[in-house]
């Protein structure tokens, strides 16, 4: 393991201690289910370059003061060091050293008041959540933790000082849960004009549509009359459809087309570009659901009905989880350390076969879902925060995971079977919901730390060196 790995590592540790917004395993209501996915919003973690650590070692000085906590010269330097080594490895190019250090500053200064706040308000991390935190860099590397330790020791970065900047990273992350990613509200509004963003700029021809079609024939060389009664039976089918008439009946009675028949109108789940073009820009701008017509063709008249459609950006095909887990909540009575502790001996009893994981997210699960044995129902991809995600996905059905921590408490994880499923429209409105939820969190902590810069004493002392 290299330099590199361990940077990319702590790079991916950052992404995994900061990333996850609502609770993993419930809903915001609090019923069963799972919370939403949110971007990470927390600086990157690197490593200083190699030799680093020997170029700090000279004076410090003080160069900020933040509500009278200083920030050193070294601080700046060391994390400087940490920025210009990944931008290297990246083959991004470097800025001059003084902008650089201005940077360096302004981001200690904003993560200093962070964590300030986050100790005014209470907010701890556990000893046990570090420790799976450190699990989950040695796993990244493909090292034990004690030869994680060994080899970051080699760069001067000691056990002690590793977890404390990994504890402040998890710190940083519950403050921001708490007082930004908790609070965004995501409207029916926002998704649609998300949807329409995303339909505009999207190209049309890699849409897949399902189409109902009543076709009302026109005979060739057909007289005015005959045209105008073949258009006018396809406006009363078209009428019986708009009213709320069942579109396999109508087009069961009305239309000529062989479908109406064999598949109820329905001409199937296709790409945009198998279908004709009038049929595709009748119906471009319909939801699901959506009637168009009557429209001319040289065939006859056509009515045409959305049953089903893509949406931009979101996959019709994926992958589905059904889990069921056990939380414990954590607080004064109980720590993380004793609610992994109890639910490693769950663990061990239900693999041993001497107890059923239904029965004890029963009698012990404070989650909405114990009355259900902790059954959290079928999960699309994004559907749980990173960490529950990635440790559900790493079982097998019937397997049952070790204990994990998020915001809400410890779980213990069962996967009780995976299935390819094709999405619902709701379901695909759900997943562009999490797209814009990520968009809307990243804006409002934008905010939030220029709120919070703006209400904090900083002086500036010396310029760092």
């Amino acid at each position: 393991m290299n330099h590199r790995a361990i940077a990319l590592g702590l790079a991916c540790l950052a992404s995994f201690v900061t990333s996850g917004a609502a609770a993993q395993g419930l809903r915001p209501s609090g019923a069963a289910g799972a919370g939403l996915r949110t971007a990470p919003a927390a600086p990157s973690f690197t490593l200083p370059a190699p030799g680093a650590s020997a170029a700090l070692r000279q004076a410090d000085f003080i160069v900020a003061v933040v509500n009278s906590e200083p920030v050193t010269n070294n601080e700046v330097r060391t994390r400087a060091a940490r920025i210009a080594q990944q931008m290297a490895q990246q083959g991004v190019a470097l800025p001059p050293g003084d902008l650089l250090a201005r940077e360096v500053l302004e981001r200690l200064i904003v993560e200093k008041i962070q964590l300030q706040l986050a100790r005014e308000a209470g907010i701890r991390v556990d000893d046990f959540a570090v420790g799976q935190a450190e699990e989950g860099v040695a796993k990244q590397n493909s090292v034990s933790v004690a030869e994680m330790h060994r080899r970051l020791a080699a760069d001067g970065i000691s056990k002690e000082r590793f977890r404390e900047e990994l504890r402040n990273q998890m710190l940083l992350q519950r403050l921001r849960e708490r007082d930004v990613q908790s609070r965004v509200r995501v409207s029916d509004l926002d998704v649609d004009q998300y949807l329409r963003e995303q339909q505009s700029g999207a190209d049309a021809s890699k849409q897949e549509i399902n189409l109902g079609h009543i076709l009302v024939a026109v005979p060739e060389n057909a007289s005015p009359a005959q045209v105008a009664e073949r258009q006018a039976r396809a406006q009363r089918a078209a009428d019986k459809v708009r009213a709320g008439e069942d579109f396999a009946a109508v087009a069961s009675e009305f239309s000529d087309a062989a479908e109406a028949k064999t598949a109820g109108g329905l001409l199937g789940m296709r790409p945009a570009e198998r279908y004709p073009e009038l049929f595709v820009s009748a119906t471009a701008q319909l939801p699901v659901g959506g009637i168009a017509g009557p429209v001319r063709s040289a065939a006859g008249f056509h009515v045409l009905k959305v049953a089903d459609k893509t949406t931009a950006g979101v996959p019709t095909l994926v992958t589905q989880s059904h889990a069921r887990h056990i939380l414990l909540r954590t607080g004064p009575q109980l720590t993380e350390s004793a609610a992994a502790a109890r639910l490693a001996d769950y663990r061990r009893r239900i693999v041993a076969g001497q107890a059923d994981f239904a029965e004890l997210a029963r009698e012990h699960s404070q989650d909405g879902s114990a009355k259900q044995g902790g059954d959290l129902g079928w999960a699309n991809p994004g559907r749980y925060v990173p960490e529950f995600e990635q440790a559900m996905n790493a079982l097998k059905p019937g397997e049952v995971s070790e204990p994990l921590v998020s915001r809400f408490g410890v779980h213990l994880i069962q996967l009780v079977e995976r299935r390819e499923a094709k999405l619902t429209q709701r379901e695909q409105r759900d997943m562009a919901r999490d797209t814009v939820r990520e968009k809307k969190v990243e804006e409002a902590f934008a905010t939030w730390v220029q709120e919070l810069r703006g209400r904090a004493y900083v002086e500036y002392r010396d310029a760092p060196q």
